[in-house]
């Protein structure tokens, strides 16, 4: 046991790490924007900022509504956190691979909650096709803890279909970051190939109440 939970510990922290680093140096390098190919028109870096939630969706108004979606990314990490703890110690055998789902959708959480809570102190503000942004400026960052914005950087354009009338369908226009495809990912392989073992660690806690409570 203290083998695997090493494991993810080291995991956890690389994915983390792998995330900001991405991060910082597409805040460091490119302007708010800015477009960089990488692999023809398939994929490319095009690095824009996001208030909100998943695809921009802005949560009330600005500062409260940051705040308060900032807390709430907070209490989720701690709780997902608090969930690998149980499945780290549960009195059952978990597929590992459920595990590193879990594992994937925390990286991803904190890998994001990063952003809100420290960029806007520790970077200056990026503004379009302006100068890049500053890591530690001397006039300091560009909005208070817990109100930063998260840094976005990954498209990938893999076929267009025309609607007619100069009109074309993106198939997936999104622009999106590592913590992203680690949450995403990550769901989407517990729902599709462990659900199961997610009705199993679930049940087991609604019985551990039943049995406190008689």
């Amino acid at each position: 046991m203290k083998k695997r939970s090493l494991f993810v510990c080291l995991l956890i922290l690389l994915l983390i790490v792998a995330d900001q680093v991405l991060k910082v140096w597409v805040k460091t390098h490119l302007s708010l924007g800015e477009q960089v190919a990488v692999f023809g028109k398939w994929f490319s870096l095009h690095y824009i900022e996001n208030e909100g939630i998943a695809f921009g969706m802005v949560f009330w108004t600005r500062p409260i509504g940051k705040v308060l979606l900032t807390l709430f990314r907070l209490f989720a990490s701690g709780f997902i956190l608090w969930a690998i703890h149980k499945m780290l110690t549960f009195r059952e055998k978990l597929p590992f691979g459920f595990l590193l789902c879990s594992v994937l959708v925390f990286a991803g959480a904190v890998g994001n909650v990063v952003d809100c809570v420290f960029y806007g102190r520790v970077f200056s503000y990026s503004d379009y096709y302006g100068p890049v942004a500053t890591l530690f400026p001397e006039a300091g960052g560009y909005a208070p803890f817990f109100q930063g914005k998260v840094v976005d950087m990954l498209q990938f354009d893999l076929f267009d279909i025309p609607l007619g009338a100069n009109r074309i369908f993106h198939f997936f226009p999104a622009i999106f970051n590592l913590a992203d495809a680690y949450i995403t990912t990550g769901l989407l392989v517990m729902l599709v190939f462990y659900n199961k073992a997610l009705s199993v660690f679930a049940s087991a806690f609604d019985s551990k109440k039943k049995e406190e409570s008689c």
